[in-house]
């Protein structure tokens, strides 16, 4: 799998474009500004986004390749970020987070229960979750996300997955992607906005 992504990440272009997702900046502007954690980063485009908003921003990803792409766009920006390479096994969950976005940030089995249960303890008393994931109908669509349904997530999954969050938003919806050449048409997503207790 890290073949995978590094494969992708390793061409030219960045694959879901330059510019944040659009869930991720609306609900990063009602937010108050702290230490973000961003798992699964890919390229870079949410993590330059909120460190140019005054972020202080940890991101994390197993793709060497998508981490060089995320320094370069930094430097594009004039900005520094702080991009570490792990899996999910091997994060330090020690560090507190006022919030933790997690966007098109797929995990299955063993891998999304070690690394949801470090999200949980991780995130501050009072800290935000914000999500954008691709949702299990996503399945027959062609607009982007894994073709494996045990990467998909439902409403109820997301519930089990973050026992101690206060929902705001947990709402599946049908939206219009337009990220770079990856993500383009409709697409079913869950959009979440979460409050530890």
């Amino acid at each position: 799998m890290k073949e995978f992504w590094n494969e992708r990440f390793g061409k030219s272009q960045y694959y879901y474009g330059k510019a944040p997702n659009i869930f991720f900046a609306e609900k990063l502007k009602e937010i108050p500004k702290g230490k973000i954690l961003l798992p699964a980063e890919g390229e870079g485009r949410n993590a330059v986004y909120a460190t140019l908003k005054g972020w202080e921003v940890t991101a994390f990803d197993f793709s060497e390749k998508g981490r060089q792409k995320a320094l370069d766009l930094a430097a594009e920006y004039d900005v520094e970020i702080d991009y570490q390479i792990h899996n999910a096994a091997d994060f330090d969950a020690t560090e507190k987070y006022d919030t933790i976005a997690l966007i098109f940030a797929h995990f299955a089995g063993e891998e999304r229960e070690i690394l949801f249960g470090k999200l949980n303890s991780c995130l501050a008393p009072g800290g935000h979750l914000l999500m954008e994931v691709f949702s299990k109908n996503q399945m027959e669509r062609t607009s982007g996300g894994p073709k494996k349904l045990e990467l998909l997530y439902s409403r109820e999954e997301i519930k089990a997955l973050f026992p101690n969050i206060d929902f705001l938003i947990l709402e599946e919806r049908k939206i219009m992607l337009n990220e770079g050449g990856s993500h383009q048409g409709e697409a079913a997503v869950i959009q979440v906005v979460g409050v530890k207790q």
